[in-house]
């Protein structure tokens, strides 16, 4: 939720989400830019007066041209030698070990496009009506996947939830240049994983996944992908874990922030195209599906390698849901909520009748009928301070608690109810799904 707005935050909104920019000091990146700027202009001047001065001195020292020597040119061949440096690095080696597993992905969708041909355009009539349009399949995308696993002749690729949304069909293209046909296997949003098979008697490679929790900062880190789509296919950018654990925000399309995502944040360049693709350390292992990058703050300041990647122990847990079940199945306590944070305090005080002492938290503001939630005796203007154990510290951390639970679980649940605290147990039998059709006219009320 955005921290400007009262809206109610659903617990389940699968939309598209997107990490929002940090805004950056201003006046810094502007004074650096000039410094730089003057720096260069001042170079080039000295340079320009050192070359004019060479010039003036050779002209008028009376020192005449010396002769340029006659005879054959048969000496001035050039030629090659070998490479001497080692360039066996690790880094040469990760990628030879996994780009026979990098894949681009084609979003193909259908478009309406008009049956005329060139003749009706002078004139001539066709034989069905000139209005008559059909649907045909265009490239609206395209984004990078991996080769994770194979099974018999069926290669399973994992690639991004935005790489694949909204396609009418989709269509791989190996590192070998061959393209095939491709099926979406499942998809999630909430994490925008998503995982497609094809027929892979013809692929070899096989990318394994390494323990992102392993991952240090510092460390070398090598992101594959496809930037600006199969042209530039298996491209490799070189760069330097920036950060472990990121928690950024993310939005839906309508821009309403949905939750947190924690990531690995990298300043290895990603570009558009490099979705779905890998992030490798220098043992070739898979570290992370690069899925974002930050390109400028809310105030339109310039950024440079700030990329991110879901981690892979993420990406395991997901896609084996999908592969198993076809989609991600999390619980949800069936209520809409606010941040208390976006509550004021003469309203904390004479609504909620909350302590002082209570700082963070989320407001119930509705609880839909037969839900977990109202099971357990939540209602609205309850706030809740904790679950499972955990403080809640704003809006969006109750979601990422939350889905570390798995259906029929029963977490415990600390809340004020009219400025008194209590605690219960909450079973969760409510599916994210449910939920949305249970409090989809609460939500708009």
């Amino acid at each position: 939720m955005d921290n400007n707005n009262n809206q109610n935050n659903n617990l389940n909104d699968d939309n598209q989400a997107t990490p929002t920019p940090t805004p950056a000091p201003k006046k810094r990146g502007g004074l650096t830019l000039t410094k730089v700027a003057v720096t260069a202009l001042v170079a080039g001047l000295l340079g320009g007066g050192a070359a004019y001065g060479g010039i003036n001195y050779l002209n008028n020292s009376g020192i005449n041209d010396t002769a340029v020597p006659t005879g054959s040119n048969k000496s001035g061949n050039a030629s090659t030698s070998n490479v001497t440096v080692n360039v066996s690095t690790q880094s040469t080696k990760a990628f030879n070990k996994v780009k026979g597993a990098m894949v681009s992905v084609i979003n193909l969708q259908k478009q309406n496009s008009s049956s005329s041909t060139l003749g009706q355009l002078f004139g001539q009539e066709s034989s069905g009506s000139s209005s008559k349009s059909k649907s045909e399949l265009e490239e609206a995308s395209e984004g990078s996947g991996v080769v994770y696993k194979k099974s018999g002749n069926t290669a399973y690729i994992v690639t991004n939830n935005h790489v694949v949304s909204g396609s009418s069909a989709l269509r791989v293209v190996t590192s070998s240049g061959k393209q095939l046909q491709a099926k979406l296997v499942g998809k999630d949003s909430v994490t925008d994983l998503a995982v497609l098979k094809v027929n892979g008697a013809d692929l070899k490679t096989v990318a394994s996944f390494g323990n992102s929790d392993n991952v240090k900062v510092g460390e070398t880190a090598l992101a594959i992908g496809s930037p600006l789509g199969s042209q530039y296919a298996t491209s490799l950018t070189e760069g330097i874990i920036s950060a472990k654990k990121r928690t950024i925000e993310t939005t839906n399309s309508s821009g309403t922030q949905t939750g947190n995502a924690t990531v690995i944040q990298t300043d290895a360049a990603i570009n558009p195209g490099n979705s779905g693709g890998a992030l490798i350390n220098v043992g070739g292992q898979v570290v992370g599906i690069t899925s974002s990058k930050i390109a400028s703050d809310a105030e339109g300041t310039s950024v440079e390698g700030m990329g991110f990647a879901i981690p892979s122990n993420e990406v395991v847990n997901i896609i084996n849901q999908l592969v198993k079940n076809g989609k991600v199945v999390r619980p949800a306590l069936g209520i809409t909520y606010v941040d208390l944070a976006n509550v004021s305090s003469a309203q904390q005080k004479s609504i909620l009748k909350l302590p002082s002492s209570v700082e963070s938290g989320v407001v119930v503001m509705s609880a839909s009928a037969g839900s977990p939630a109202k099971k357990a005796g939540l209602t609205k203007y309850d706030v809740i301070t904790a679950l499972g154990g955990h403080q809640i510290s704003d809006q969006s951390t109750l979601r990422d608690i939350l889905y570390k639970y798995k259906l029929n679980d029963t977490v415990s649940v600390t809340y004020y109810h009219n400025g008194k605290k209590k605690t219960g147990n909450i079973k969760l039998t409510e599916t994210s799904s449910q939920l949305r059709s249970s409090t989809s006219a609460t939500s708009e009320s």
